[in-house]
């Protein structure tokens, strides 16, 4: 019945995947096959699960048999299920088992800004007719990229008309990537377009010619021409590839301007000088909505002004967002009372216009991979103009287990990346921070994807998202992710309408209050026997004590709490954990159990101050007969600096991030009597120390020091508090 489970869901998978070559006329039908699937797999996941737990509570039941009958309902589930899928996969005109990449592909083109000037193109635009009208004589292939909206296909146009374009090039052909594209129509655009600008005629007998002779004759007709192709939004290097080809090597200077959402596309295409179009500034917004709203002259009632750029400024530089809210406006009255409604409600007001805003950004998210859908959808998860770090991201979709197991040998965390590369190469999630390797260090999300997310995840069940004080409805039965980002949260009150099933849980919150008010015990969080994810996120003042009923939930993956004090032995029967996270500032007592070696799943350990590590002696004086070590960590942070010997580094061998904590005394004091042996490290990649400095001692050796730590590790971090410590690193930074 396993066999049949697991057989059933890669089923489901391929089928998805298959589903979204299938022409968007279809999206509500595979939108409700989704459903379907996702339903049934939840409730197979979840009776696995139970099992599995009630094995765990009573060890006696190992030696009975599971029986026929504890699998059954849901086998017969998953069965209905995938007759009902298969029933609608045959109402499609094209059956799924037969799309073939080449014929369909799901691209789409944005709707025209039309005939609004959009403020703060013109230098994007003398760039691109600079690079068009070069020199070089081969042809050449000019490429712009950029997030939906942000006004890609405008700058086409404009490049297109351009009066100097128009007298270079003998013919100008514009190719529209329609939703159901199909290689002849592009063929048979071209065609008309030459027949129409070089006034000749090529026949009409297109109907009884293949798509091989309809590309001959496009090379043919356009041979010996200088000629300018735009081909305007376009998403995969596939469908590149079969256009590239009908375009002919004349050595007259022709061009080719390609617009695209995929900045890997854009290189795949243009590997020389790609060209990314960026947000417009607060200046050319406001310039952009005075166009719209109060025509060419921006005659505006100067009361008007202070508000109109709080408004641009929440428009967040799109001007796909720009052009919907100064159409709101165009249409409100020119008050201040009306405009300042518009700020309080600027996210509503997007909303509104699924067709012109939100719906423009689903077709980036339909054309997903399947694969990269849920970690899109996760950035609904963190507050608005939130920066999430990288690692904690990263971490958290393992944990959700939306990332799969590499063929190439790649870990978990390096497949991560690449989904997250991918997912900013398609102008979906923009970096914030970079380390100064090029690392990406924290991410966001434009405003207007993260309410397409919180849209999204509300119509597919992937989450329930609050951010006002929440009263949850009890009849979200089909969601098993909840997400709370509030000022305070009554526990109790949510927790009795979540359901028992809820696998994740996520808080982002000032304080946590139960109803008499008082600080909260967090064993309410218990009762959910399903969780994998549990990030409690809060500013308590003293934080409790790590709440002992926490360590019965046995499918716990991720853990974010914070607490104080010894972590009781008990945590080691989250046998599941992989991401321990205690976010507390300062100084602490936090100590880890010696049975946390015994917790092999465990990948990361960070604590935001210094903690007791400990040593793996008296668990292996315990457990004779049992491996003590923790295999799969590769994050440790900040133990203090006695913790760290090789006794312990030889315990955990795949480390490869080590954040130390030294306490106060006089650095150079510590290297010179002890340094650390990392000779078990083999795969460290990076060092970061943390310490109180004795500022006056230590400044007198800083340069000691850094030549010492700089030759030893391949990256060092070091991290310093006060304004005169603060002082001595800015005058030294050049040497350091």
């Amino acid at each position: 019945m396993l066999d049949f489970l697991r057989a059933t869901a890669e089923y489901f998978l391929k089928v998805l995947e298959q589903a979204r070559k299938i022409r968007p006329s279809t999206t509500e039908k595979i939108k409700s096959l989704e459903e379907k699937i996702r339903i049934a797999a939840n409730k197979a996941k979840d009776a696995v699960d139970l099992k599995i737990f009630q094995i765990i509570k009573d060890t006696s039941l190992m030696k009975k048999s599971i029986r026929r009958e504890d699998l059954l309902p849901v086998v017969e589930k998953m069965d209905i299920t995938k007759r009902e899928v298969m029933e609608t996969l045959s109402e499609f005109s094209t059956s799924i088992s037969d799309i073939v990449d080449d014929e369909i592909v799901e691209v789409s083109i944005l709707p025209n800004l039309g005939s609004a000037i959009v403020w703060g193109l013109d230098d994007d635009v003398e760039l691109i007719v600079e690079r068009l009208r070069g020199q070089q004589s081969d042809l050449d292939i000019v490429t712009v990229s950029g997030m939906g909206g942000i006004g890609k296909t405008t700058l086409a146009r404009r490049t297109h008309d351009h009066l100097s374009i128009r007298y270079h090039f003998d013919l100008r052909i514009w190719v529209t990537i329609s939703q159901e594209y199909r290689r002849r129509n592009i063929f048979l655009d071209v065609l008309h377009c030459i027949s129409k600008q070089a006034n000749v005629s090529i026949g009409e007998d297109y109907d009884k010619k293949d798509d091989n002779e309809l590309a001959d004759l496009v090379r043919k007709n356009l041979m010996g021409r200088r000629y300018l192709v735009v081909v305007d939004d376009i998403w995969s290097t596939d469908v590149w590839d079969r256009i590239r080809r009908i375009f002919p090597e004349c050595n007259n200077r022709s061009r080719i301007l390609l617009t695209t959402r995929d900045t890997k596309v854009a290189m795949y295409a243009d590997s020389n000088s790609p060209h990314h179009m960026t947000l417009l500034d607060l200046d050319n917004s406001w310039k952009f909505i005075c166009d719209r709203v109060f025509g060419p002259e921006h005659d505006h009632p100067p009361e008007l002004e202070e508000i109109g750029k709080e408004i641009a400024e929440k428009c967040q530089g799109l001007p796909l967002t720009i052009s919907v809210i100064a159409g709101y406006l165009s249409k409100t009255a020119r008050t201040l009372e009306s405009w300042k409604y518009v700020t309080e409600s600027l996210s509503e007001i997007v909303a509104s216009h699924p067709d012109k805003c939100l719906g423009v950004l689903g077709l980036s998210y339909n054309h997903l991979p399947n694969h990269l859908k849920p970690c899109f959808l996760s950035m609904s998860s963190f507050p608005e103009d939130f920066q999430v770090e990288t690692c904690q991201l990263i971490q958290l979709w393992i944990a959700e287990d939306f990332i799969s197991v590499s063929e190439s040998g790649k870990s978990l965390e390096e497949v991560a990346k690449d989904y997250l590369e991918d997912l900013i190469s398609r102008n979906l999630i923009g970096v914030r921070k970079r380390r100064f390797t090029g690392e990406i260090k924290a991410c966001g999300m434009h405003d207007i994807l993260r309410e397409f997310c919180l849209t999204e995840v509300e119509m597919t069940n992937f989450m329930h998202v609050k951010s006002t004080n929440p009263t949850l409805p009890t009849q979200k039965h089909n969601v098993c992710r909840f997400n709370f980002q509030t000022q305070t949260f009554l526990v109790e009150d949510c927790c009795k309408q979540l359901p028992p099933t809820a696998r994740s849980i996520y808080l982002f919150c000032d304080s946590l209050f139960s109803k008499r008010g008082s600080s909260v015990k967090l064993e309410v969080f218990s009762r959910f026997n399903f969780l994998r994810v549990l990030a409690i996120f809060h500013e308590d003042v003293e934080p409790p004590s790590f709440p002992l009923s926490i360590t019965k939930l046995f499918h716990l993956t991720y853990l974010a709490i914070r607490c104080s004090g010894k972590l009781p032995a008990s945590m080691s029967m989250l046998r599941n954990l992989q991401t321990l996270v205690i976010p507390v500032d300062g100084y602490n007592n936090i100590s880890l159990p010696g049975k946390i070696w015994m917790m092999k799943k465990l990948r990361h350990i960070h604590v935001g101050g210094a903690y007791y590590f400990p040593s793996p002696r008296r668990e292996r004086i315990r457990n004779k007969h049992l491996p003590i070590g923790l295999p799969n960590l590769v994050e440790l942070s900040a133990p203090y600096y006695s913790n760290c010997t090789n006794e312990v580094f030889s315990a955990i061998p795949n480390l490869k991030k080590l954040n130390i904590h030294v306490s106060c005394i006089r650095m150079v004091d510590l290297l010179d009597n002890r340094l650390i042996d990392m000779s078990s490290l083999r795969k460290l990649e990076a060092l970061k120390w943390f310490q109180q400095w004795s500022a006056e001692d230590s400044a007198r050796k800083i340069e000691q020091e850094q030549q010492d730590m700089g030759n030893n590790f391949l990256k060092v971090y070091i991290h310093s508090s006060g304004s005169y410590w603060n002082n001595i690193l800015r005058d030294n930074i050049s040497e350091a």
